[in-house]
């Protein structure tokens, strides 16, 4: 089996975070929200909203590139492969006011519950072939998270 590079490394295991000898799911995405949650004390919250959107984009691109890479090596949608879950929690953030503890903590576990549960055709994101299937399912599992925190949001105002 061939080694894979370490670009596709770096990025498919979420700066390493993917090697966590426990969860490595839900290692991956404590640290996008902890980058999320750290953003949100360093610019304004216009400029947070466009960061993230920025950074789903770029990392579901660069998700999809390096999902393909590993698979090679590694097997299909391996579960050091964590940038998936980066991207679907930082989604669900969407929904959470800057800075706000409990609605990132909220989006947080709304993306997880729906990552491990997968109802709603999230299972059958996985069947996409390659990086895509790898992306897609926790895509769809941070927008239904992102839903339920917006309606929680307007429930609650």
């Amino acid at each position: 089996m061939k080694k894979p590079s370490l670009l596709p490394v770096i990025i498919g295991t979420g700066f390493g975070s993917g090697f966590s000898p426990f969860a490595p799911g839900t290692a991956g995405a404590l640290l996008a929200t902890l980058i999320w949650f750290g953003l949100s004390y360093l610019v304004s919250s216009a400029c947070l909203l466009w960061l993230t959107v920025a950074l789903i984009l770029v990392f579901t691109l660069a998700g999809i590139w390096a999902a393909n890479r590993l698979e090679a090596s590694w097997g299909e949608d391996p579960s050091r492969v964590v940038v998936d879950e980066m991207v679907g929690v930082w989604i669900a953030l969407l929904a959470a006011p800057a800075g706000h503890v409990w609605y990132a903590l909220g989006a947080f576990v709304l993306f997880r519950l729906f990552d491990i549960f997968k109802p709603l055709g999230i299972r059958r994101m996985e069947s996409l072939p390659g990086g895509i299937g790898v992306m897609m399912d926790d895509i769809l599992s941070g927008v239904y998270g992102f839903i339920i925190l917006i309606v929680a949001r307007w429930i609650i105002s």
